[in-house]
């Protein structure tokens, strides 16, 4: 039997940045890129009930692993 190399993801979760009320976000842009620069992307975002982004949702490539 072969074995084939199955990719794995390793993902992680962010609570957007808030600023003093609570209710405006602050610019994310300077903590995206640092993401980005990390190997990570942004792949969904899990939202309040009523709206608004309570966490964005990012993942990378982990190891290979055989099957």
């Amino acid at each position: 039997m072969s074995r084939t190399a199955v990719p794995t993801w390793e993902y992680t979760v962010v609570e957007p940045p808030r600023g003093p009320t609570m209710e405006e976000a602050v610019d994310p842009t300077e903590e995206l890129n640092e993401l980005g620069a990390d190997g990570w992307e942004l792949v969904s975002t899990i939202e309040y009930t009523g709206g608004g982004t309570k966490y964005l949702v990012f993942k990378r490539p982990g190891s290979v692993t055989d099957e």
